[in-house]
């Protein structure tokens, strides 16, 4: 039986195939800018990395919770 992924880790699949990159590796990314705050880091990965706001906002919310351990 396959699990049904919700919340932002649902996005993850459309996100690595429309970017072309791994989720650990946007992860990585955003665990090493210099940024921290949730909305400055969805504009960077918008405006540095064509992201559309959704993926973005995905990403960031996954990896700050993550970082929370949440």
């Amino acid at each position: 039986m396959t699990e049904n992924v919700q919340g932002p880790a649902s996005y993850f699949p459309s996100i690595e195939k429309k970017y072309g990159r791994p989720i650990a590796e946007w992860q990585d990314l955003i665990r090493t800018s210099p940024l921290t705050k949730h909305m400055e880091l969805v504009a960077w990965l918008k405006s540095a990395h064509g992201l559309g706001h959704g993926h973005a906002n995905a990403l960031v919310a996954h990896t700050l919770a993550e970082a929370r351990g949440k």
